[in-house]
């Protein structure tokens, strides 16, 4: 395992250390083997580990009611809002990114979801959202 080199009274001793289990430790010193007992078994340091538990609930789709006129496009997590790719009047088929929202240091691209044309931009490029928040409305 290891070896350690030791003088003791301008002599050399050469310890190398073969196995060490609980407070066992089997070691050879200038080839002779020895098995020492420890006085009191060494306290192993534990690293404590994050455990994070499962969310109770199921990631809920964006809902967009086919039957509205108005659409509200809300924040689905708070970030800062990176770019704004449409603007009111433009009309977006399913699929079209509408703007670009940084959180965790993550580019999340956020897509129209139901076609229609832009009415309202509630944002602007660098404002912080919070979860649910109304960033665009579109008929």
């Amino acid at each position: 395992m290891k070896t350690y080199k030791f003088k003791v009274n301008e002599n050399g001793y050469t310890v190398n250390i073969k196995s060490h289990e609980d407070n066992i430790i089997n070691l050879e010193v200038n080839g002779t083997t020895y098995e020492v007992k420890m006085k009191e078994e060494i306290k192993k340091t534990k690293t404590p580990t994050l455990v994070r538990a499962a969310s109770k609930r199921p990631a809920e789709p964006l809902k967009v009611n086919p039957k509205s006129q108005k659409t509200r496009i809300v924040a689905p997590i708070p970030g800062v809002v990176l770019s704004i790719d449409v603007k009111v009047g433009d009309s977006l088929k399913v699929g079209d990114r509408m703007l670009v929202l940084e959180a965790m240091k993550m580019e999340n691209n956020i897509v129209c979801e139901k076609a229609g044309t832009i009415t309202a931009i509630k944002i602007a490029v660098g404002q912080q959202v919070l979860q649910d928040e109304l960033m665009i409305e579109l008929e």
